[in-house]
């Protein structure tokens, strides 16, 4: 039977269902909203994104977020078309029309363009970029979290940068898909997936983390996501005396580990209570909650 759980969970809104959505300089409603089917992003991926989460009119770490957008679209030599600024309009502009303050997501997709035809060359581009921004209420599914989930160890593995860089935050995702159907067919929530060595590196859409002995384990930053979540939590951690391990470290140690969680933008921490199988420590999150409570406070001060 397949898992209904996930670290993106929340709750349903019903008026999700009459949002308007920025595209290419206008709003319309979501039913409204279309690009070509000759878009670089639904011919084959070619585009970045973010997501971005509203707190009590503040868009948590924005400015890191617009960094990561811009540096990726240089990374693939794509123009945006907009200036930082013009971006940042367009999100606020986004909030503003549907008349969000607080418990809003934001998901702002970046594509090449329209193509002259369907095929993977950039130079059969035609116009600028596609720019899309969609806001919705969401709000974390709090029973759900604090149940945790469970994780399945995929045998698809994170790519290397020489392969394809996951600090890239691209709309390619079809091998992480992969992974996460893997664990779903397993019974599991979510998978976590190995580096080509073999080291733990990162679950398909979210941040791993392990705890032991009182000290917070994390990954390389080789083969894992470019979390803004995952940086903020390990400089609270380190700031607040708590020992941060990022390096290499094995599936062997994860069954052995006190705690274990992942990190994102939508929910911040969500518990991990499983994985393949093994139950987590003992149940205990001394660690992971006291985390969760500096991320709580930190994403709540005022700019």
């Amino acid at each position: 039977m397949l898992s209904t759980t996930s670290s993106q969970a929340y709750a349903p809104d019903p008026r999700n269902a009459d949002v308007k959505v920025y595209l290419n300089g206008e709003f319309v409603h979501r039913d409204a909203a279309k690009v070509s089917i000759f878009d670089a992003g639904f011919v084959c991926g070619d585009g970045v994104w973010e997501g971005l989460r509203l707190v009590q009119g503040r868009l948590v770490a924005l400015q890191a977020h617009l960094d990561r957008l811009f540096e990726g679209a240089l990374s693939i030599d794509l123009d945006i078309g907009l200036t930082r600024a013009e971006v940042e309009k367009v999100l606020w502009d986004t909030l503003a029309i549907n008349g969000m303050t607080d418990g809003a997501h934001l998901r702002l997709m970046v594509t090449r363009g329209r193509k002259s035809t369907p095929n993977q060359d950039p130079r059969f581009i035609i116009g600028k970029a596609t720019v899309v921004c969609v806001a919705e209420y969401k709000v974390v599914d709090l029973e759900a979290k604090a149940r945790g989930i469970s994780l399945f160890t995929s045998t698809y593995r994170c790519s290397t940068p020489d392969v394809f860089d996951l600090r890239l935050n691209s709309h390619s995702r079809l091998n992480l898909i992969q992974a996460l159907l893997q664990a779903l067919h397993a019974g599991a929530d979510e998978a976590l997936m190995l580096d080509s060595r073999g080291f733990v590196a990162s679950c398909n859409s979210t941040n791993f983390f392990i705890v032991r002995k009182g000290e917070l384990w994390t990954s390389s930053a080789h083969c894992c996501f470019n979390g803004i979540t995952r940086q903020t939590l390990v400089s609270l951690a380190r700031e607040n005396g708590i020992k941060v391990h990022e390096g290499e470290f094995t599936l062997a140690q994860v069954y052995s580990a006190d705690e274990a969680f992942v990190t994102g933008t939508l929910a911040g921490i969500t518990p991990v209570k499983v994985v393949d199988g093994r139950p987590i420590g003992s149940g205990e999150r001394t660690v992971s909650e006291r985390l969760n409570a500096l991320y709580q406070q930190h994403i709540s001060q005022p700019v």
